[in-house]
C-alpha cells in the first residue's frame, strides 16, 4: 500500500470514530466541544494508533500522529453549549452565563430594567352641585297683577339672591317661569316666559354675568300645588332659579 494510503486511511477511520462520539460527554453532562480538544486529541491518537496497528507497526505510529491531529481539529470544530444558555460555544461571546438568564443571539445577557413607577391616579373631578332657589307668590307677591313687572318685595328678594350668584364657582343659571291655571294655556305660556326674562334682566343689573344666564317658561304645565285653592295657585305662581356650581 502506498504512503498516501497509509496516512489517509487512519485519518478516515479516526474521523468516523470521533464523529460518532461528539454526542458523548467528557464529564457526563456536557457535549464534547471546542474546550475539550486536548481530550479529543488523546482519543484520536489512541484510536489512530490502534487502528494502524491492525495493519502494521509502521501504520501504528502514523495512525497515532494523524489521529491526534484530526481528533483535536474535529473536536475543536464542534459546537457545544457549555453554559447551557442555548447559544453554541462558537458564537457565545459571554461564557459562563448563569442558568435561566435571558441572552442575546451572541450569548451575552439581556439587560433588564426595572419597571417605571406608575403615575398616581388623578384626583376625580367633583360632580357639579345643583341648587334650586324658588320664589313664589305664597310669601311675597313677585309681579304686578297680570304683568311681568317685579314688585318692590320681589326686587328686595332678588337683590339678596343676586349677591349669591356672582361667585366664580357659578357655572350656569337657568331662570324658569311658572303660572297658575287661571287663563288660557297659550296666554300663561307667554306670561311665564316674560316673567322669567324679567327676573334674569334684574339679576344682570345686579352684576350676575349674562353669559351664565338662560330663561325658559313652562306656563301652567308644571304645578306644585292644587290650582283649586288660593294657596295652591299662589304656590304655582313662581320663578325657579336653577344654579349649577
Amino acid at each position: 500500500m502506498s504512503t498516501v494510503a497509509r496516512t489517509v486511511v487512519p485519518i478516515l477511520l479516526v474521523s468516523s470514530v470521533l464523529t460518532g462520539c461528539v454526542t458523548t460527554t467528557s464529564t457526563g453532562d456536557a457535549a464534547l466541544n471546542q474546550g475539550n480538544w486536548p481530550i479529543c486529541s488523546a482519543i484520536g491518537g489512541l484510536a489512530g494508533g490502534g487502528l494502524g496497528a491492525i495493519e502494521s507497526s509502521a501504520w501504528a505510529a502514523g495512525g497515532a500522529v494523524a489521529g491526534a491531529v484530526v481528533g483535536g481539529l474535529l473536536c475543536y470544530a464542534q459546537d457545544g453549549d457549555e453554559d447551557g444558555d442555548g447559544v453554541f460555544d462558537r458564537r457565545d461571546r459571554c461564557s459562563g452565563t448563569p442558568e435561566n438568564t435571558p441572552v442575546h443571539h451572541n450569548g451575552c445577557p439581556i439587560k433588564e430594567y426595572p419597571a417605571a413607577p406608575k403615575s398616581p391616579e388623578p384626583e376625580p373631578t367633583p360632580a357639579p352641585q345643583s341648587e334650586v332657589i324658588v320664589l313664589s307668590d305664597l310669601g311675597e307677591v313677585l309681579f304686578a297683577f297680570d304683568s311681568a313687572d317685579l314688585t318692590e318685595g320681589a326686587r328686595a328678594r332678588l337683590r339678596d339672591v343676586g349677591g349669591r350668584l356672582q361667585g366664580a364657582d357659578v357655572i350656569e343659571i337657568k331662570v324658569q317661569g311658572h303660572t297658575d291655571s287661571v287663563g288660557s294655556d297659550a296666554y300663561n305660556q307667554g306670561l311665564s316666559e316674560r316673567r322669567a326674562r324679567s327676573v334674569a334682566d334684574f339679576l344682570v343689573a345686579q352684576g350676575v354675568p349674562a353669559s351664565k344666564l338662560s330663561t325658559e317658561g313652562f306656563g301652567e304645565s308644571r304645578p306644585v300645588a292644587d290650582n283649586a285653592t288660593d294657596t295652591g295657585r299662589a304656590q304655582n305662581r313662581r320663578v325657579e332659579i336653577h344654579v349649577t356650581r
